[in-house]
């Protein structure tokens, strides 16, 4: 077996851990990199760019097949970033093999036995499947096994209500499939009702059948499909079956009893430092136990764990600033507490404020007004939570983002000048808001302004 002695072994190349690698090997340290499947992980393979190219394909009117075609075009642009040929020019030594560990400080992948420094742990997950009487069975698809459909399914059941599944619900719609999707609690359930209602209203018009608090107690096969059984009786049929009922960490297969690493349910236990309790290892993205399992965050954590890496400075990950995007039409998107969870948080101190996207004059003059809106939770003049559904939610999302974790003030949003016309004037509208009763609806002021008038010459 052939030996390597590095500073750094990275296992996963997918956004945590060719982020990491790629910052690590750049400035100076010697880096492995272990992939055992694709370059570029789930995201670039299975999941973010895929189905938003899928979605795209979708709103431009394209065949089924010419939307693959699409997709899979999207992915070859996008690989050659993530390569294994680009982090070799980086410098890194890349093997492509299954990697385990043998020890508190080595692992083995492939012909090598790779001895470091320090590791970080980057497996990221895959789709959870739940234990459903007879689901084994059925061949029914995922995230990862959707891109191989030769044709658009007749009609499309979706197991699980969240974000892969409403987005793959509107795209298959769109393209023409019958589409039920079968949710055992609410759709969107962590989201704010209020904005779930218009994403699911407008699921709903488009044709696509919800049936939320419908539990799936087995799965069969039959004559041109599956059928599925809810605990209430009834049976639903389609031709097809999408499982996407969340995801489960990638870390029973590294032996991490060798290296005196310690996993639960959720994935590989890591502390605010994302180390975990081996102090050579670290644990970033959805393969640690309690981390939001989006690609943003991922790569976030890749930026803390490269200043303790390869600096020594005291870095800790926050959640509280980090937005997700679930790209429906309109968009819904979220940063901090959500209305219910502020209340509950912060009581009385709360304020919420909010500006409709049919007051943007952008969104009227694009026929993008709707029902759309920002809703600000805001506690002693600064954003704990923002709420938007409407379209490009996802872009103005950011702003509120870089607000939160720079811990700014209202008047800093509201001080902002944004070009007419735009949508991100509602990001200015929102935060006026918070101004309006202090300015106009404030006696005092009135009475400043009045005796101010008078003295002025």
């Amino acid at each position: 077996m052939k030996q390597i002695k590095t500073d750094l072994c990275v296992i996963g190349a997918g956004s945590g851990g060719l982020s990491v690698a790629a910052g690590a090997v750049q400035m100076g340290a010697r880096v492995v990199l272990i992939e055992k499947g694709e370059m570029g992980g789930d995201c670039l393979n299975y999941g973010c760019v895929p189905s938003k190219a899928l979605l795209h394909a979708a709103s431009k009117g394209m065949s089924y097949a010419d939307a693959l075609t699409h997709v899979h075009k999207t992915i070859d642009i996008i690989a050659p970033h993530d390569s294994q040929e680009r982090f070799e020019g980086l410098g890194c030594t890349v093997i492509r093999a299954h990697a385990r560990f043998t020890s508190p400080d080595a692992v083995e992948a492939g012909e090598y036995r790779i001895k470091a420094r320090r590791f970080v742990i980057a497996t990221g997950s895959r789709p959870m499947v739940p234990p459903i009487e007879g689901i084994e069975d059925v061949p029914y698809l995922t995230n990862e096994t959707l891109w191989s459909q030769p044709a658009l399914p007749e009609h499309l059941v979706i197991l699980g209500g969240g974000p892969i599944g409403i987005e793959m619900a509107l795209a298959h719609r769109r393209f023409g499939a019958k589409v039920t999707i079968l949710e055992a609690g609410r759709v969107l359930g962590r989201d704010d009702p209020e904005a779930v209602k218009l994403v699911k209203e407008t699921l709903i018009a488009e044709g696509v059948q919800i049936l939320e608090h419908s539990t799936v107690v087995k799965v069969a096969t039959e004559p041109g499909g599956v059928a599925l059984t809810l605990q209430k009786g009834a049976v639903c049929h389609g031709s097809h079956l999408l499982v996407a009922t969340g995801r489960i960490a990638n870390s029973e297969s590294l032996s991490l009893e060798h290296a005196d690493v310690d996993r639960n349910r959720g994935g590989i236990k890591v502390n605010a430092h994302l180390r975990t309790s081996n102090r050579r290892v670290y644990a970033i993205g959805d393969v640690g136990s309690g981390t939001p399992q989006f690609t943003h965050v991922a790569g976030y954590q890749a930026g803390v764990v490269i200043r303790s890496l390869l600096f020594g400075l005291p870095a800790k990950a926050a959640t509280h600033h980090i937005p997700y995007v679930t790209y429906t039409s309109p968009e819904l998107a979220q940063i901090g507490l959500t209305e219910a969870a502020a209340r509950k948080t912060h009581g009385e101190a709360l304020e919420v404020l909010r500006a409709d996207y049919a007051g943007n004059d952008r969104a009227i003059a694009t026929e993008r007004a709707g029902r759309g809106f920002i809703k600000l939770m805001v506690v002693k003049s600064r954003p704990v939570g923002v709420t938007i559904v409407g379209p490009d939610a996802g872009e103005l999302i950011s702003l509120w983002s870089l607000a939160i974790a720079a811990n700014l003030k209202m008047s800093k949003i509201a001080g902002m000048v944004a070009p007419y016309p735009t949508l991100a004037e509602l990001n200015k509208r929102a935060a006026s808001a918070y101004f309006t009763p202090r300015l106009f609806d404030n006696a005092k002021v009135k009475t400043v302004v009045k005796l101010v008038q008078r003295l002025l010459p």
